[in-house]
């Protein structure tokens, strides 16, 4: 598919890339996607070159394409120098263009600094830097006079406020955020005749929206947030080209599935579920970890959490065992970039199989495993960084701490280590405004506390 497409896009967008351009691409943001990430490392040291050769024609707009190669990188591997790169080049560009001669390439430099501010808030749970980018985005806003600067910072700023409302909104403050990412949208779908780059750009912003959308459905277990995510990622999907544009398409598919496996569980629609890892599964197909590690991982979970779903369904053992799977393949990019909080989600949610497994099999062995990697998890985790993380970890390991007295039908100690953990998860919940997490905690609590005689219920 690559090789293909490839092949296409040097034939077809040969009057784009610009003579004697350093890179594969040639300056072209457009044919990024057909890189795998060695090639892109590349890319992004010819694209440091390029900018920093005293000869270069615009060295700003150099240093911006630098930055957008630079974020690229950090976003398919995790990797913080990247990330750090990325930022710094989009400074360094900012700083080289006039505000007041050319605003809106000024505009469009603040822009690329504030994205790499998100991604750095996604990548490593800091959420400083969503507020930072939020200014960042205010100021692209200001100075910009048309072009793309202006729907991007209308973009990002949508972003910021719908990740900052996710965490003590309800569902109509969800649809709110909605609605103020369709004008920008609208406004870069209206370029894409004249701008090649907007595109690509308009499908990245419906995806943004899509995975906010999936986020306040799955804290709220609302089927209709879940099914506007759905539909959103479907059109974002439709509107690109799967030999052109195969890592867009492949993340559209991506929060699909995802979007499908979650409706199912909210609304008890077990085919939905299957559907949904089916996607899953498809998507896999069209992508590699060598062409985007980070977004192999996340499918790699995602996949797992919808066949642990219908795992809890069946009760069918098979379905666990295939999730553990899953989440030790996504473990191999996980384990190079520790500081990431799906790493702690992964761990935790591995650890709730092994359990639900432990239990079908009565296999103790299971369990000693699970709880020996959570104990790891939680050693390499940072409370005051990832308060929720830590949490969810704490969360799980009283899972297994519960699942180890309901099968031996004995405690020697586990009943109170699990309340121990869950008082200290409770207080997280709580102070995020976790609601689904806080009642799951709460009523575990309840089950540890009053113990044998107590009819337990999944967590």
């Amino acid at each position: 598919m690559f090789e293909l497409g490839r092949e296409l896009m040097r034939l077809l967008g040969a009057e784009r890339v610009r003579p004697h351009a350093d890179g594969l691409t040639g300056g072209d943001t457009t044919l990024l996607e057909l890189l795998d990430l060695n090639l892109l490392q590349q890319e992004a040291k010819a694209a440091d070159v390029a900018a920093g050769r005293i000869s270069a024609h615009d060295r700003a707009q150099r240093r911006l394409d630098a930055a957008m190669v630079w974020r690229e990188v950090a976003r398919r591997s995790g990797d913080a120098v990247a990330l750090r790169k990325a930022a710094c080049a989009a400074e360094t560009a900012c700083a080289a263009f006039d505000p007041h001669r050319r605003p809106d390439a000024w505009a469009r430099a603040r822009c690329e600094q504030a994205f790499a501010g998100l991604l750095g808030a996604e990548l490593f749970g800091d959420p400083g830097l969503d507020a930072a980018a939020a200014a960042t985005f205010r100021e692209a806003r200001g100075v910009a006079r048309g072009g793309i600067a202006a729907p991007l910072a209308d973009v990002g700023l949508a972003l910021v406020e719908g990740r900052e409302g996710l965490a003590k909104g309800d569902a109509e403050a969800a649809w709110a955020a909605v609605v103020r990412f369709n004008a920008p949208i609208a406004a870069l779908d209206a370029m894409t005749r004249r701008s090649p780059a907007a595109r690509p750009l308009a499908a990245e912003a419906r995806l943004m929206r899509a995975d906010l959308i999936c986020g306040w459905g799955a804290r709220l277990k609302d089927e209709a947030l879940l099914r506007a995510a759905i539909d959103d990622a479907a059109a974002a999907a439709d509107r690109v080209d799967l030999a052109y544009e195969p890592l867009t398409w492949a993340r559209a598919e991506i929060l699909r599935g995802q979007g499908l496996a979650l409706w199912g569980e909210a609304s008890g629609d077990i085919d939905a579920v299957a559907a949904g890892a089916t996607t899953l599964a498809g998507a896999l197909d069209h992508l590699s970890k060598e062409h985007s590690p980070l977004d192999w991982a996340r499918t790699q979970i995602a996949l797992a959490h919808a066949l642990q779903t219908l795992g809890d369904a069946s009760a069918d053992e098979r379905a666990y065992e295939k999730a553990v799977t899953c989440y030790d393949r996504a473990n191999l990019v996980l384990k190079d970039a520790p500081a990431t909080p799906l790493r702690g989600l992964a761990a935790g949610q591995r650890a709730m199989c092994l359990a639900r497994s432990a239990e079908l099999t009565g296999d103790l062995a299971v369990l000693d495993t699970a709880q020996a990697a959570l104990k790891i998890e939680l050693a390499t985790l940072q409370p005051r960084r990832d308060p929720v993380a830590w949490a969810l970890v704490q969360l799980h390991l009283a899972r297994l701490y519960e699942a180890r007295v309901d099968i031996t039908g004995k405690d020697r100690g586990e009943r109170a280590a699990g309340v121990m953990a869950l008082d200290a998860a409770l207080d997280v919940f709580a102070d995020h405004g976790l609601r689904s997490l806080t009642i799951m905690a709460s009523e575990a609590l309840e089950r540890l506390r009053a113990g044998p005689a107590a009819k337990r219920t999944a967590v």
